[in-house]
């Protein structure tokens, strides 16, 4: 589903067939999930196919290899321009873009001395679906802050969010919901949490998450739309007692949450704060105004 015999990647410095790529066996990023990605999106507007924030997320990438002290040499700009030439190539308008940085053999727990970089892409739809989602609670806790860099988008962390999201489906739900190891409310396995309670948006405060771009984003289109938004620590109850929530993120885009565990949410979707965000974000990465969406607040 994400590629056939005509699909061409960026690797390793020149575009080539994805059938023809291949990985070293003895990979570091294989072995120790030492390596670093990220997710980002294409769409169509009325000026063309236009990558949405490839700055915002490449900036993150560079600071993610600098993080986990991973040589990485590319600029903004070159990363940019290389991912529409990977567009081009494939005839994508709308898409999802996947750069993955791959480290070398290196079976020792030490730092690599070089790095190779992927860009894909494939069509993709909402990485969550269209429907309301029914999360569950998961057993699973985000790492301790302290145990890593939370703030970098490493391929390694996402054993975590595999374990909550196959647990979650396991159960009959759609999603899961991590917690941080306070217990405070964190995030789900690949996407931030919002939710609205009296007018106003709620959201788990940094620290113990990956505060993502379109977290960001759904936050400057609240400032635009006149909507509240406020960060703290917030709990289980604090969800439980919410009007309606959302997950967002480049994957799932903005997707509404019908109820967690087994506690439905009150407000219709449709007239919902989550509802006129989703409306807002869509047109924004496609390039139209989105200012005539009232608040509610």
């Amino acid at each position: 589903m994400y590629y056939n015999n005509n699909t061409i990647i960026y690797y390793d410095g020149k575009m080539v067939k994805a059938v023809e790529a291949g990985t070293d066996l003895y990979s570091q990023t294989l072995h120790y999930g030492y390596g670093v990605f990220e997710g980002i999106r294409s769409y169509q507007t009325a000026n063309g196919p236009r990558i949405f924030k490839p700055a915002e997320h490449y900036e993150r990438l560079i600071r993610s290899c600098q993080l986990l002290n991973i040589p990485f040499s590319y600029t903004v700009d070159e990363l940019t321009n290389i991912t529409y030439d990977v567009l081009q190539q494939n005839n994508f308008t709308e898409a999802y873009i996947r750069p993955l940085v791959i480290c070398p053999p290196n079976m020792s727990l030490h730092k690599p001395q070089s790095s190779t970089l992927v860009i894909a892409a494939w069509q993709w739809g909402s990485y969550l679906g269209e429907k309301l989602l029914r999360l569950k609670i998961s057993p699973f806790c985000r790492p301790h802050p302290r145990s890593t860099f939370v703030e970098a988008k490493a391929c390694g962390h996402y054993v975590n969010s595999t374990l909550a999201c196959s647990e979650a489906k396991a159960s009959g739900y759609d999603e899961a919901l991590l917690l941080d190891h306070e217990g405070f409310l964190a995030e789900g396995p690949g996407a931030n949490l919002f939710f609205e309670k009296d007018g106003k948006l709620l959201t788990p405060q940094r620290g113990n998450i990956l505060a993502g771009i379109t977290r960001i984003t759904v936050m400057d289109i609240c400032k635009e739309l006149n909507i509240g938004v406020e960060e703290g620590k917030l709990t289980t109850d604090d969800l439980l007692k919410a009007d309606s929530a959302f997950y967002c993120g480049t994957g799932a885009e903005i997707s509404g949450i019908q109820s967690v565990d087994e506690t439905v949410f009150p407000k219709n979707w449709n007239e919902s704060l989550g509802k006129r965000i989703q409306e807002s974000y869509m047109k924004l990465v496609r390039e139209e105004s989105f200012k005539n969406i009232l608040s509610v607040a």
